[in-house]
């Protein structure tokens, strides 16, 4: 599967980014590879293969997967005690979305 330039013009309008013509063309050429693997990928017959949410299995020696352990919340004072600025319990950023 092919992806087109003005494709690539929209989805990075959506995302609220301002790409060069040199950007756009390698992102197009980049974003096609993907789509081509993925049409690969999609050959595949899986159906003999069980659906799982986990790539790793808790027996297996290379699990990396940790027992969860009950702690203390961290709590907003210390959450917010490093913050550039906070208020009313909360994080205060810049607006960074604007149309």
């Amino acid at each position: 599967m092919k992806i087109t330039e003005t494709e690539v013009r929209y989805v990075a309008d959506l995302a609220n980014l301002r790409l060069t013509d040199e950007e756009v063309l390698r992102m197009t050429a980049e974003l096609s590879s993907v789509l081509e693997h993925m049409d690969k990928l999609n050959e595949l017959d899986t159906s003999d293969v069980p659906p799982m949410a986990q790539v790793l299995y808790e027996a297996e020696e290379t699990a990396t997967l940790r027992p969860d352990r009950e702690k203390p919340p961290l709590g907003a004072e210390a959450a917010l005690a490093n913050a550039p600025q906070a208020g009313a319990g909360h994080f205060k950023v810049p607006k960074v979305i604007e149309r």
